[in-house]
């Protein structure tokens, strides 16, 4: 587009791709996110020092808050995003609930505001039913999210549950929603001008999830059909006109075994799955949202959308998935993306890159796009075995067994998929030290080609390049 970028960046970050790539960079702080990019003065004064015009949140930190979109609007910038007012409305989950009970979109049964007290919490339970689920009225992201499935379970699970969401988002207040048996979590890509027009991008498939996290997602959902589509899409933007949106945007929603679906929550920025959507759409999302926040009418309508094809989505975070997909940290000592037609790897990270505690694990995202489902399967098979990551513990592992599950396969899955059917047994074992096992075979085969070993020559006293120490090095660790 033509437009030179400035980057911000914590004292962890200093040597990240996205400094090394942007036309300026600018030190905010220490690691810790509270020091630095959660600083919101420290931010804007970088925007003001660099004569920025306008601020993009991304889709962390401070993607979704209402306070610093109004600073950055204040300070004569632009937010790249939805007003701080539609932020507000529907980033607090009872008062978004209560809207779109209003304007008639299908809401999971269950209170429209906070509980506040156990005794309250146990009479609405009792009303709407168990299982019951106990959720952060300020948050996601699966933080101060309980399934209670018996009132016994009840005031532990909402102490829990309000002691996350105070951790997690400065605000204690949970609500109560009838818990939904075995759904998918299906999700709309809306994206709205500023001149009334509000469209969908179709829905993306979000159900392999762990922990209330996605881990692999798809476009389109093999479960939508062209008429659930429709309603669903309708829904959606009507979700979004609700509260005056503006930008990107996405509608969450459950959808269950009957079909039927019901309003979960608003995310008011860029997903992190957004790349399938641009796959199978063609629509460059950020694109987009940075042409709206410029005043720009959207170049397309709702029937200019097409969908070719099917787009899927492998988060690389550095977790342990044979140990309760703990966090892994750590340097990152090779990094070889995959490559090849339609196969995208967004990523944060290079080699030499410390993996540390400060930020979410999640560094890469792995995106293919195929000419069917089929076809997309086979291929992230493929980038999958091709990616090499040493000196972490990857997700990778995880989401090769997903590609080949049945369940997956057959797209016969729900967000219990994790629970129901992997085992970290399942998965192959690493052989002790490979990476060592392979530096030190390259290491040998050259000092026994330096001493004119037979191993090494052709007997006649020339090396044999057959036996190249870096190809024995690539073909022994370097393609798993």
């Amino acid at each position: 587009m033509g437009i030179r970028t400035v980057a911000i960046y914590s004292e962890a970050d200093r040597s990240a791709p996205h400094v090394l790539t942007a036309d300026e960079a600018y030190p905010v702080g220490p690691a810790p996110s509270s020091e630095s990019y959660l600083r919101m003065e420290a931010i804007i004064e970088v925007a003001k020092r660099a004569d920025c015009d306008a601020i993009h949140p991304g889709y962390g930190f401070l993607s979704e808050n209402a306070e610093f979109n109004r600073a950055v609007t204040n300070a004569g910038l632009t937010f790249i995003g939805p007003t701080a007012d539609a932020i507000k409305i529907m980033g607090d989950k009872t008062s978004a609930r209560t809207l779109m009970i209003e304007r008639g979109v299908p809401v999971v049964p269950g209170t429209e505001r906070a509980v506040t007290s156990g005794e309250e919490a146990r009479s609405i339970a009792l009303k709407v039913g168990y299982p019951i689920l106990l959720k952060a009225a300020a948050g996601g992201g699966g933080k101060g999210m309980r399934v209670v499935t018996e009132e016994t379970q009840l005031l532990k699970a909402l102490e829990s549950a309000q002691n996350e969401a105070r951790s997690a988002f400065g605000d204690e207040r949970v609500y109560i929603e009838k818990y939904v048996l075995e759904p998918r979590h299906v999700e709309i890509q809306v994206l709205a001008d500023a001149h009334g027009n509000c469209i969908h991008l179709g829905e993306r498939e979000c159900s392999i999830q762990r922990r209330h996290q996605k881990v692999v997602e798809e476009a389109p959902s093999v479960i939508v059909d062209e008429e659930l589509r429709t309603r669903m899409g309708q829904a959606a933007v009507e979700a979004a006109r609700a509260c005056g949106y503006v930008n990107a945007g996405t509608i969450e929603f459950l959808v269950d075994n009957h079909r039927n679906f019901y309003f979960l929550e608003m995310n008011t920025r860029l997903q992190v799955e957004h790349p399938v959507t641009e796959m199978v759409t063609g629509v460059d999302l950020v694109k987009m949202q940075i042409r709206v926040a410029e005043g720009h009418v959207l170049p397309m309508k709702q029937e200019d959308i097409r969908f070719r094809g099917h787009a899927i989505e492998c988060r690389i975070c550095a977790e342990d998935v044979r140990n309760d997909f703990l966090p892994d940290t750590g340097t990152i000592l090779r990094y070889r993306p995959p490559f090849g037609f339609a196969v995208r790897d967004d990523s944060g990270v290079t080699e030499g890159s410390e993996i540390s505690i400060h930020y979410d694990p999640m560094f890469a995202k792995l995106v293919v796009w195929g000419m069917d489902r089929e076809d997309a399967i086979r291929k992230m098979r493929r980038a999958l075995d091709e990616f090499v990551i040493d000196g972490v513990e990857t997700t990778i592992p995880f989401c090769r067994f997903v590609m080949d599950h049945p369940a997956f396969i057959k797209g016969d899955f729900r967000i219990d998929f994790v629970e129901k059917h992997y085992q970290p047994g399942f998965l192959r074992k690493p052989q002790a030290d490979e990476s060592r096992a392979a530096a030190l075979a390259a290491v040998l085969t050259e000092m026994d080609r330096t001493t004119g070993s037979a191993l090494s020559s052709n007997g006649k006293g020339t090396h044999d390049h057959r036996c190249s120490p870096w190809l024995l090095l690539h073909r022994q660790g370097g393609t798993r």
